[in-house]
């Protein structure tokens, strides 16, 4: 449901709400918040919430005091929280003091690019599949990793042990009116995926963000961790996201087959996604353990597209129905969505606008992969006109000079490299 203002101010004072999150994202899409007690939300509304943006990492570089507008659309509450003295959530838009729109404000981003979406007639909606492990904690409740459970794929309890626990996250998925599909044991060991149903894309990027949170911290209620790394463990399964990009024109779905034919904006789009995709790898998988993940799991992504293939970075999935869909598997759990998403729906419109040829499906024969390094994926981003035309400069050149910082002290030394390591497997 979407709210207007007069209806959260309703909301809240029906419901005991007693404090309000204003939550909002870092340019690595990194969850922060500011609350508020539930009276002053009118004043927030009016005039916007003010925050030291230089203590966030990557705005050292733009104004001290910026500004949190919430966005009454975003209405959520956390089931988690006490019931008495409810606690809800806002996401909000972030704006300098004189009400400009901030240059890094990655909702902001993704915003655009479904505006271009709908200028040529195109509605973009994304469904996830993310994958994330269950670990045990010690006993001072510090992170191990050790598996939950040794079980496998599509395994059941009692080799399954965190049936109980996706359980739970599905209940507080509906009750966050965030709607799964469907839940599972993974590969890996005390490895689980649950996936979602499609939304728009701001919607979807806002539901995902949510998710983390809220996996991390029923976890913790159950005396666990759960960490989204896109490889925490060596020698075992790692975590990816499958984006999947339903488009729609004017009520059709433009990835389902007619006569058999694949759709020829469905083929324009596909070929601009594919040949972008080496150049904003940086922004789907944007730290070095997702580059383990890409030379086992992957090895090393074919930069091809196919219907169905397990092979290939890019598949055309139920194409002969309605709920046809373009899914890119490359991306993990370590990206921004907001960024993520806003690129790949972009590189499909440069495709449609310029017609780009669709080669013929690759069937995991492709020659081209995708970059091997952190550090490889940067060098490709930093010569990309397209990510230019996308992204604001001043956000981008600050992405830019993070991952650089982080290549430069991971080549230290490989205690330094641990330490990043173990700190991603925290964080993430």
């Amino acid at each position: 449901m979407k709210y207007t203002e007069k209806e959260v101010l309703q909301f809240i004072e029906e419901n005991d709400v007693k404090f309000v999150r204003l939550m909002f994202f870092d340019i690595f899409g990194t969850t922060k918040n500011i609350s508020i007690m539930a009276d002053e939300l009118p004043v927030a509304f009016k005039k916007g919430v003010t925050f030291n943006a230089s203590a966030i990492g990557g705005f050292e570089n733009f104004d001290a005091d910026l500004v949190l507008v919430p966005d009454p659309a975003t209405l959520a509450v956390l089931p988690w929280r006490p019931q008495h003295g409810r606690v809800v959530r806002l996401f909000c838009t972030i704006t300098y003091q004189n009400g400009v729109p901030f240059d890094a404000d990655v909702r902001m981003v993704l915003k655009n690019a479904m505006k271009r979406a709908a200028s040529v007639g195109l509605t973009c909606n994304i469904d996830l599949e993310c994958e994330f492990y269950l670990f045990k904690t010690d006993d001072d409740g510090n992170p191990t990793k050790l598996p939950y459970d040794n079980a496998g794929y599509l395994d059941i309890a009692p080799l399954d042990k965190g049936e109980n626990i996706r359980r739970q996250i599905c209940f507080t998925l509906e009750q966050m009116e965030m709607t799964p599909l469907s839940s599972h044991h993974e590969r890996g060991p005390g490895q689980n995926e649950i996936d979602f149903m499609y939304s728009d894309s701001l919607t979807a990027a806002d539901n995902f963000s949510m998710f983390k949170a809220m996996v991390k911290t029923i976890a913790n209620s159950n005396g666990l961790f759960a960490s989204f790394m896109p490889k925490p463990l060596d020698d075992k399964n790692g975590n990816s996201m499958h984006i999947n990009v339903m488009i729609e024109r004017y009520g059709y779905n433009i990835f389902k087959k007619k006569d058999g034919e694949l759709n020829t904006t469905a083929g324009y789009f596909i070929a601009g996604v594919l040949k972008r995709i080496s150049e904003i790898t940086a922004f789907l998988n944007p730290i070095e353990n997702s580059y383990k993940r890409f030379n086992t799991d992957l090895k090393g992504g074919s930069v091809g597209w196919a219907y169905g293939s397990n092979m290939d970075i890019i598949r055309v999935i139920s194409s002969e129905r309605d709920n046809a869909k373009l899914q890119v598997i490359s991306p993990d759990p370590a990206c921004n969505p907001y960024l993520a998403f806003a690129l790949i729906i972009n590189a499909g419109l440069d495709g449609v606008e310029a017609r780009e040829e669709l080669p013929a499906p690759s069937v995991g024969m492709s020659k081209l992969a995708l970059p091997s390094s952190l550090e490889s994926a940067i060098n490709l981003a930093e010569k990309s006109e397209f990510i230019k035309s996308i992204i604001p400069e001043k956000l981008f050149e600050s992405y830019i000079c993070h991952k650089r910082q982080e290549l430069e002290l991971s080549k230290r030394s490989d205690e330094i490299k641990l330490a990043t390591d173990h700190k991603y497997f925290e964080i993430l």
